[in-house]
């Protein structure tokens, strides 16, 4: 299991076709935290997610993520767990076929199973790696926790995942968020995007305030609580919505 790393962002900004998508962020999110990107369609947290994953490109601003800056690096050490759009589940495929296909190694042994076991297990699924389960059965919360499973295969150090509370009743986003909490708690850092803050659920200390406005963060915690939210980042739209950044090809060239 990696340990978690340390991600940096001061005056990140993405414009795209239309507009800017996100703009002046500045995050601090030490090794084995957990921070919720809270904001409503079209205030570019998913963007900012896979900015901070390193799968776009900011046009602005600087991002550091284990102490590195350029995005193919980052993805090195960054994880996605499902985003809607990008690393969809494929539905006619089990369970056993998504453990299978993500697991290192040329072969499956007893090592491989057992890895995917334990990361089935943290993501809270309550399925085997050998599961015949078609992911088109299972519901919204097991595919979250799938992602997780299978990003959690990758031993990355951090995790990043999209629209964590869609869909979901509020009992079952608390049981997620808890979920996520305990991976934080092991030393895995954590960004999650949402729709609705987490915050009314978590009594520690957050880190509030709003992205399209630059200032100072508060005083950051030199090492988040265990099992508990580090910060709470809330974005609104900072003008028209646009979907756009530069691709993993165009980064390469």
């Amino acid at each position: 299991m990696s340990g978690g790393v340390a991600v940096h962002a001061a005056g990140l900004s993405l414009e795209g076709r239309h507009g800017p998508v996100y703009r002046g962020i500045d995050l601090d999110a030490p090794a084995g935290s957990l921070t919720a990107l809270a904001g409503r369609t079209g205030s570019g947290r998913s963007s900012l997610l896979l900015t901070l994953a390193g799968r776009m490109r900011p046009t602005a601003g600087v991002l550091s993520v284990a102490g590195h800056t350029r995005p193919r690096a980052i993805r090195r050490v960054a994880a996605l767990g499902l985003v809607d759009g990008v690393n969809d589940l494929e539905r006619s495929l089990t369970v056993r076929e998504h453990v299978h296909e993500r697991s290192r190694g040329l072969f499956w042994n007893a090592r491989s199973a057992g890895l995917a076991a334990a990361a089935l297990e943290r993501a809270g699924l309550d399925l085997s790696p050998d599961d015949r389960t078609l992911v088109r059965e299972l519901d919204r919360e097991q595919r979250v926790r799938l992602g997780v499973a299978l990003a959690l295969l990758d031993e990355p150090g951090l995790l990043a995942l999209d629209n964590v509370d869609a869909g979901l009743p509020g009992d079952r986003r608390a049981a997620l968020w808890t979920t996520l909490e305990d991976l934080a708690a092991q030393g895995l850092t954590i960004v999650a995007s949402c729709t609705e803050s987490p915050l009314p659920r978590t009594p520690p200390r957050p880190l509030d305030r709003p992205l399209d406005r630059p200032r100072p963060l508060d005083r950051p915690l030199d090492r988040p609580l265990p099992g508990t939210l580090h910060q709470t980042l809330h974005l609104h739209p900072p003008g028209p919505p646009e979907a756009g950044g530069a691709s993993d090809e165009e980064e390469q060239r």
